[in-house]
């Protein structure tokens, strides 16, 4: 009896997974996941799919640095956008498992900051400290 109960719920644990599996997913995503059975054969397929090797996570992080250090502010963009953009491209690389330094982040930050700005640059100095 206690058998049979168990082998209940570990069905209904299973469908319950891959439930909340498919209806996380957008549309397009779950037409590539419906042929699968089972939840780890899912769960599997998203580690492959998204994750990937360490090679390919090595690359993302070496592509998403490139990007960090060639990105430049534009006369028409506010520090806000500018520092946004630059805080996205960081979190992705933590996500991957590498960290960008805060000081790494500021200087990119301030040090390519137009001349409309210079006036902020000694204020700055001064929270610092």
């Amino acid at each position: 009896m206690n058998q049979i109960k168990m082998h209940k719920e570990r069905t209904t644990r299973k469908a319950k997974a891959k439930s909340c599996l498919y209806a996380s997913v957008s549309p397009a995503i779950f037409n590539r996941i419906m042929v699968f059975g089972l939840a780890n054969e899912i769960w599997d397929y998203f580690k492959a799919e998204y994750q990937g090797d360490e090679r390919i996570k090595s690359m993302k992080v070496l592509n998403l640095i490139r990007e960090f250090e060639r990105l430049q502010m534009k006369e028409s963009e506010s520090i806000k956008e500018y520092s946004d953009k630059l805080i996205d491209i960081a979190n992705k690389v933590r996500v991957l498992g590498t960290d960008i330094f805060i000081s790494r982040l500021v200087q990119k930050i301030l040090v390519p900051m137009p001349e409309k700005y210079e006036e902020l640059l000694p204020l700055l100095r001064t929270l610092r400290t």
